[in-house]
């Protein structure tokens, strides 16, 4: 029986991880993580903190090894939109599920706490697969997987999910055009190649694509709440607007 624990980075499931290796020392977990191949430089080194800490190499399932989620959008020939998610299917949870199933009988363990109730995994019924819920079963709470983290002293990055996701807002945006200028630029070329854009068009004031997005950020313009924003990351991560995986 094998012992799988789903990492996705952000906090409950890095909590989990850790925990479990201390209260089961003598399991020999795998530690399975689905990168999308368009993540931050800053999840990359959580990764590899995270490594370190549990003394083990993580599992990585990459579909796409050479380019990630720009492979994926090739491929599907169309950018991904909070209508067709095919970026999340594809890159996380069908690798997912065909791992756990080559490799039953398991145990799989999800990172879902006892105050979010309403949610359930992603993955659904697989034969020979267990699927286990840890924090559930300690009781843990929001709070508890933060304290638990501090006492431990692991940050969370600003942002574990991929540096396009269209859900992502306009101050993660410019931070991007500041911070990772390459990335951004690439991300407006796919954007010309492909005639659509990341970003919904007329949900803001704001040009829907990067190009006039990056022309607005260079002229001077600001983000509303930039400022504020700004000042939350100088004391640590924002807790109170955490990134789509964080938050979850």
């Amino acid at each position: 029986m094998r012992h799988v624990v789903a990492l996705s980075g952000g906090k409950d499931s890095v909590a989990m991880a850790l925990r479990l290796s201390e209260v089961n020392p003598d399991v020999d977990y795998d530690y399975l993580i689905t990168p999308t191949g368009n993540e931050l430089p800053m999840m990359e080194e959580h990764w590899a903190r995270v490594e370190e800490i549990i003394g083990k190499k993580m599992i990585r399932l990459t579909p796409f090894p050479d380019d990630g989620l720009a492979a994926v959008i090739h491929d599907q020939n169309m950018i991904p939109n909070f209508r067709a998610r095919f970026c999340t299917r594809i890159l996380k949870i069908e690798p997912c599920i065909q791992w756990l199933v080559e490799h039953a009988p398991c145990v799989q363990y999800v990172g879902l706490r006892a105050d979010e109730e309403e949610r359930k995994g992603l993955f659904g019924d697989m034969e020979g697969v267990t699927q286990a819920y840890p924090l559930r079963d300690w009781g843990w709470g929001i709070d508890d997987v933060w304290n638990y983290l501090d006492e431990k002293d692991i940050s969370i990055p600003e942002r574990t999910d991929c540096a396009w996701c269209f859900f992502q807002r306009l101050i993660e945006w410019k931070r991007l055009w500041l911070h990772e200028r390459e990335l951004f630029d690439k991300g407006a070329a796919i954007e010309e190649e492909m005639g659509y854009t990341f970003r919904s068009a007329g949900r803001d004031t704001w040009p829907a694509d990067l190009k006039g997005l990056g022309e607005e950020f260079a002229r001077g313009r600001k983000v509303r709440g930039e400022d504020k924003y700004n000042q939350k990351l100088l004391v640590g991560c924002d807790r109170e607007a955490l990134c789509r995986v964080c938050s979850m």
